[in-house]
């Protein structure tokens, strides 16, 4: 799990300032505002619950330094704990508690599953761990079973979750044809998913079936005994392996074989650890000795405390998925959604429907005096992985995430009255602000002055045939406009939709 926390608080430090910081697309200084004003202008527990973070309590005068400070920490804790291979009770919980600062202020941006799927991990996590002795290996008692029950109960609902969103949601699905669109209209493909694509039909009907057969019946396979568990265990993985392969999930897939590996005991995974004198598996041996010979875990106040702890934790998880088996078994079955603002238990699902065709909003820039001048250059701006320029090779970028281009291709299939921030977006673009071409791959005014006018044009993409005329044109894409996705806008023409929603307005450099 801590791999993905480094590669959550990386992303977090790297992009945070430029997407929610003071100057950016969503500010979450004005987001926690709102809130405040919605609860009567009190921090109370009903703010606090609505939105869970950290910062309700600290000083939001340098709001990029706070988000800097908590992504820092989380990152070097983490990164602390990656590299001792050991943590406790303490630290685990601090990583759950900064990232869920994080995610409750981060809006549209971290409203994904992956989100609370890393929350929920992180959550169990920290009941796996000692309370505060930093040990690879326990003294006297392995982890609780409720603890590695807590992570297989997780994987079922994963699992199964997007198996039924899967099979009450698009009909083809059902009809076996999802793979024929999917690795072309994914959110982010990279080189793998171009040659995917090009699959013979029966194969694709054959990545359906499978599919189903590891969302839909595997994960029964938990109930079934220790070996049907580890089966279990190596479909997942190997599951996860072949997505990684073929798209760039964000860190989606790495973070599922987490509660994967609790499928495995330690007979499974004897032959990962070391044999050498006074190494993990020497000390788990002499454990596993002590507890055949009946030798009982010493009375003391910690050890009679640990276990109500959890019993209260089982308990709770038990509480908490009520409402989360319902929807499974709701024929409205509902995905990526919590139920409670801790995020502790949540449902989950993946690709209820498949889009048929991709469609990318281009976003371009025009030093012409008129926008509509027939005359007038319009040059594009290209963003660090998705599909723009036609000959650019698609990017291999998981497990690392680029939520720009990401809610990008949410917005090529909704129009920009519901993603404000593209209009905030294009304000930054002509003002030529450095935060907001970080987010980008190219600058096409760089070293020249900025746009006067910055628009989006609609385009639908298709790979083009590996082999064929625009492939040796060196042509990954095969792309036709649409039509006008914005309309030309100019700084000043945006200054009253600034006022309005409380934005700074850039000024022209």
């Amino acid at each position: 799990m801590l791999p993905r926390e480094v590669v959550a608080f990386l992303v977090a430090y790297d992009q945070n300032k430029q997407l929610i910081g003071e100057k950016g697309l969503l500010p979450c200084k004005l987001y926690l505002q709102s809130v405040k004003r919605y609860f009567k202008g009190k921090v109370g527990l009903d703010a606090l619950s609505f939105a869970p973070t950290i910062i309700w309590f600290l000083d939001w005068s340098d709001m990029d330094g706070l988000l800097d400070g908590i992504s820092v920490c989380g990152l070097l804790i983490s990164a602390f704990v990656l590299v001792a291979g050991c943590a406790n009770m303490i630290l685990m919980g601090l990583l759950w508690i900064l990232y869920l600062s994080l995610v409750n202020v981060g809006q549209i941006w971290y409203s994904f599953g992956w989100e609370s799927q890393l929350l929920e991990t992180g959550f169990l996590g920290i009941f796996l761990c000692p309370l505060w002795t930093l040990s690879r290996v326990p003294s006297y008692s392995p982890p609780s079973r409720i603890v590695i029950w807590g992570f297989r109960w997780l994987i079922f609902r994963i699992m199964l979750g997007a198996g039924l969103i899967k099979i009450r949601g698009d009909r083809c699905w059902r009809e076996l044809t999802c793979m024929d669109y999917h690795y072309e209209t994914q959110p982010v493909p990279n080189p793998v998913a171009y040659f995917m694509h090009r699959s013979p039909w029966w194969f694709h009907r054959f990545e359906t079936l499978f599919n189903h057969f590891i969302e839909l019946l595997v994960p029964f396979f938990l109930f079934l005994g220790r070996r049907m568990c580890l089966v279990h265990g190596v479909l997942q993985i190997l599951f996860q392996v072949l997505l990684i392969v073929s798209g760039n999930l964000s860190f989606l897939n790495w973070l599922t074989m987490v509660p994967s590996i609790a499928c495995f005991d330690d007979a499974s995974l004897a032959f990962l650890f070391s044999a050498r004198p006074g190494g993990a598996k020497e000390r788990l041996a002499r454990m596993q000795g002590r507890r055949a010979a009946g030798e009982r875990l010493p009375p003391t106040l910690g050890c009679y405390i640990r276990r109500v702890v959890n019993i209260s934790f089982g308990l709770l998880i038990a509480y908490l998925s009520v409402p989360v088996v319902l929807n499974l078994l709701n024929s409205r079955q509902v995905m990526n959604t919590s139920f409670n603002p801790l995020r502790i238990v949540n449902t989950y699902g993946a690709f209820g429907s498949i889009t048929k065709e991709r469609t990318e909003v281009i976003i371009q820039g025009t030093s012409s005096e008129d926008p509509k001048d027939p005359a007038a250059v319009w040059e594009e701006y290209d963003f660090k992985c998705k599909p723009g320029d036609v000959r650019r090779r698609p990017c291999f970028i998981s497990p690392y995430h680029y939520r720009l281009d990401w809610l990008m291709w949410f917005a090529a299939f909704q129009t920009y009255e519901q993603n404000e921030w593209i209009i905030h977006l294009a304000g930054k673009l002509l003002a030529q602000e450095e935060s907001a071409l970080s987010l980008l791959a190219t600058n096409p005014f760089a070293g020249r002055a900025a746009p006067r006018w910055i628009r989006a044009e609609h385009f639908k993409y298709k790979f083009s045939r590996p082999g064929g005329r625009h492939a040796a044109e060196g042509k990954w894409w095969i792309r036709k406009r649409i039509g006008p996705y914005l309309p030309p806008v100019s700084l000043e023409g945006l200054r009253k939709f600034y006022e309005d929603r409380h934005w700074a307005h850039p000024a022209r450099p």
